[in-house]
């Protein structure tokens, strides 16, 4: 008679589970461009829209005579200007919530330590600096004298105020959410890694400046690329912001109340 047999029976090991990674939260290359085109084009209409409903609100016709007229005044500058950031705001948010990323993550909405700061403001003093010595050398102006005429003409009409918190707070905010956070975010992430995504988006953020001349873009496309740099460096798109708006405000306080 057989006696039964209590050995274990051999326990198989279970199949390896397949996980699908997650993808990534954030737009690379191609999407980053898309995108940033536009964010550019609610740019774009968040202060045209401006300019229009100041025409229309004045009884004038909607016309590109109209327009341009209204467009040169310093307040209705200002606040075209200002207009931009809702809309920049809004298209930016737009684009991380479809991501499903979180908005303060994706541009990196952390304040700096107080020496990342001093660091940014020390290379943003010593490349302006380096300009201007080198416009005065040329005999060049230090700043484009279109927006000298448009700064004292602003002060002169009593929108001093308007200017300074659009070209020192709306603009900066704009432009550097624009370049510094939401391309500069998924450029880096790409094949172009930080050092393309530095050199693309500041390319970009010049671009925005056409209303300039070769010379006065070659120093906004030197001090992007130290923007690009501090804005890796410090992981802090707000550093970049303030020093932007430290950078504007400079410029336009000496330029209406220095005669600079």
């Amino acid at each position: 008679m057989t006696e039964p047999s209590f050995a274990t029976p051999e326990v198989l090991d279970p199949p390896p589970l397949t996980v699908t990674p997650a993808p990534p939260r954030v737009w690379m290359f191609w999407g980053t461009a898309v995108w940033g085109l536009l964010i550019f084009v609610a740019m774009f209409l968040g202060q045209v829209g401006a300019i229009l409903y100041l025409v229309w609100d004045r009884g004038d016709p909607l016309d590109l005579m109209s327009i341009q007229r209204v467009g040169r005044e310093p307040a209705a500058l200002a606040l075209s200007v200002t207009m931009g950031l809702p809309a920049t705001l809004a298209a930016v948010w737009l684009a991380i919530r479809i991501k499903g990323a979180w908005f303060v993550d994706y541009l990196a909405l952390y304040w700096p330590s107080w020496k990342q700061l001093l660091l940014g403001a020390v290379g943003l003093i010593l490349i302006v600096v380096a300009w201007e010595t080198m416009s005065r050398s040329l005999g060049r102006e230090a700043t484009p004298g279109f927006m000298t005429d448009l700064l004292k003409s602003g002060r002169d009409k009593g929108a001093a105020l308007m200017l300074l918190f659009a070209f020192s707070v709306a603009a900066p905010m704009s432009e550097e959410v624009l370049a510094r956070g939401f391309m500069f975010r998924g450029w880096s992430a790409s094949f172009l890694r930080v050092p393309g995504a530095i050199i693309l988006s500041s390319l970009v953020w010049t671009a925005v400046h056409l209303q300039y001349d070769l010379y006065f873009l070659a120093e906004v496309f030197s001090i992007g690329l130290w923007f690009g740099y501090m804005r890796y460096r410090a992981g802090s798109l707000w550093l970049t912001i303030v020093l932007h708006a430290l950078n504007n405000m400079t410029a336009v306080v000496l330029t209406m109340w220095l005669g600079s």
